[in-house]
């Protein structure tokens, strides 16, 4: 027996260690006997009085709380387990004549339980109405569940077998549908409005592209507007819940949060929440550690983790637990790259890893410097194409140098700087690189680690800004460019405007662009619109010369 046990006599604690002798048929909620007794002891004691009863009708718990509110421990709040109900219904008393409250609602989806019911009872000891709540298979993110009529407590017409019989045909058909995505992390999405932020929707929307990416399966998107972030759970607690009892109702194993999260609040949400916790930049590191081939930039991933996983490596922490442990014991969502037990490891051990790294990579940093020198040496111009991720340019490299460089309509299928060579006439040569795309807030760790691409950038005596012309959201993404441009010391360097996938605007928008955008509307699928493209290059490099004075876009 648990709950709040204060003030009570031992003759009072003993009626209520005899509840356990009673037992329910199978096919009832609950008998009118216990009805009865839970009805005259919770009006004695002026205080709720509750039980959990299995499905043989055998009583395996029983609370205590005050005149308001049952206390459940903190082991009862324990998830059940996924996809299956917990085997046990709540039965319980109310002394206020009320239906069963927000709290009982939640506490029969977050213990999966076969059911809840309350009765309530006068200041007699006279039992009233019973009424009874259970989950739904298709029900809503707030209500994920089923309040049945109320009816007479000691005369229910409830055939409690037939009903979980249902319950557990219904949500097993569920599960059955569920299972063509069997084999990928079913996540929530979560984004947190702060202040008066206007951009919401495109970062869902890139958000959703961020997950595809990585080939997890959303569930759910879950919004929130806040004047300022929650200091511990970032969003609030009443959405805390929201957030686990959708989770629990589609069957999601992880939260993906944006914006980003601080190690206290990631540590404090999977604490109360027992799932897998991420933030986006954990997803756009988990993407970079899928596409990393080379050994610089699985090198550059694996620096990047840690040093973001540094703060969050607490001893037991189980936030990093769940991160990286998958099925079967393989790394999931957000444990690729490092691996468990680097992730894993002590804060000092990690630091080691961190400085060992970064002299890999210095090393790695003198080869390229050797390898510029060389090109340099030869006079060969540098053009470096840049731009926001999944803007075509990898696709516009291999357009303009029949190159064979891996294009895909995903965020960050370039990870690894690609440089080929492309002949101008009068026997010119250029060496044109594709670069990284960059994304709007790019994480401090992945600027620091990706040293080669912006290296690449700096020595470029020409940058190619590739915007997405057919994405709605291409006049913040050419600002998050620009802005990261800036960061990097790299805005006054010549640059020039390509507006790509004009196969995808209407006529008139292009035309417009054309007109008015300050730069060049192309196709990477279609060759035949490079030739202003190409003049302006040629002109940049050449007629201009090297040393020219800068400009922001050069026209044709």
């Amino acid at each position: 027996m648990t709950g709040n046990l204060a003030g009570l006599k031992a003759s009072e604690v003993k009626a209520l260690e005899r509840l356990y002798r009673r037992r329910v048929a199978p096919s009832e909620i609950v008998s009118p006997e216990l009805v009865n007794q839970l009805a005259v002891q919770s009006a004695e004691l002026h205080r709720q009085i509750g039980v959990l009863i299995d499905r043989r009708g055998a009583i395996e718990h029983v609370f205590v709380g005050d005149a308001s509110k049952l206390f459940l421990p903190d082991v009862g709040r324990m998830r059940g387990g996924k996809g299956r109900f917990r085997g046990l219904r709540l039965v319980h008393t109310h002394l206020r004549g009320e239906a069963l409250t927000r709290d009982d609602l939640t506490d029969l989806a977050l213990l999966r339980l076969d059911a809840v019911a309350a009765i309530t009872v006068d200041a007699a000891g006279r039992p009233g109405k019973l009424y009874v709540g259970h989950l739904v298979a298709d029900g809503t993110s707030e209500r994920p569940w089923k309040e049945l009529p109320g009816e007479p407590a000691t005369a229910s017409q409830l055939d409690f077998t037939e009903l979980i019989s249902r319950l557990e045909g219904e949500f097993g058909r569920a599960r059955r549908v569920l299972a063509t995505d069997e084999g990928k992390d079913r996540v929530l999405l979560v984004h947190v409005q702060i202040g008066r932020a206007k951009d919401s929707e495109a970062r869902v929307a890139e958000l959703g592209e961020l997950c595809r990416t990585a080939g997890v399966k959303v569930l759910d998107v879950l919004l929130q507007r806040r004047p300022e972030a929650d200091p511990k759970f970032l969003v609030g607690r009443g959405k805390l819940d929201e957030i686990l009892l959708r989770a629990m109702q589609l069957g999601a194993e992880c939260v993906i949060f944006d914006p980003d999260l601080s190690p206290g609040q990631a540590r404090a949400i999977s604490d109360a929440t027992e799932l897998k916790v991420l933030d986006r930049t954990m997803l756009i590191l988990d993407i970079f550690a899928q596409h990393a081939t080379s050994r610089d930039g699985k090198l550059q991933v694996e620096l990047a983790q840690l040093r973001y996983a540094l703060p969050r490596l607490i001893e037991k922490n189980t936030m990093m637990s769940r991160l990286t442990a998958g099925p079967g014991g393989k790394a999931g969502l957000g444990g690729r790259g490092p691996g468990e037990t680097k992730l894993e490891i002590n804060r000092r051990r990690a630091r080691e890893r961190v400085h060992l790294l970064e002299k890999k990579l210095e090393d790695l940093a003198g080869d390229r410097r050797l390898r510029r020198h060389r090109r340099t040496h030869r006079d060969v111009p540098i053009i470096a194409i840049c731009g926001y991720t999944n803007a075509g340019k990898s696709t516009l490299l291999n357009a303009l140098t029949e190159g064979d460089a891996l294009a895909a309509d995903k965020l960050f299928a370039t990870l690894d700087p690609i440089s080929r060579r492309l002949r101008f006439p009068q026997e010119r040569e250029v060496v044109i690189t594709d670069t990284v795309g960059f994304i709007r807030d790019l994480p401090e760790e992945l600027t620091r680690a990706f040293r080669a691409t912006l290296e690449e950038m700096e020595d470029a005596d020409l940058l190619v800004q590739v915007v997405d012309a057919s994405d709605p959201d291409r006049d913040q993404q050419i600002r998050a460019v620009e802005g990261i441009l800036g960061d990097l010391g790299l805005s006054e360097k010549r640059r020039i405007l390509v507006w790509n996938k004009a196969d995808r605007l209407e006529a008139p928008d292009a035309d417009h662009l054309a007109s008015h955008g300050g730069g060049f509307v192309v196709s990477a699928l279609d060759r035949a619109t490079f030739g202003p493209l190409l003049l302006a290059m040629e002109r940049a490099l050449w007629q201009q010369g090297k040393d020219a004075p800068v400009a922001r876009t050069v026209h044709a």
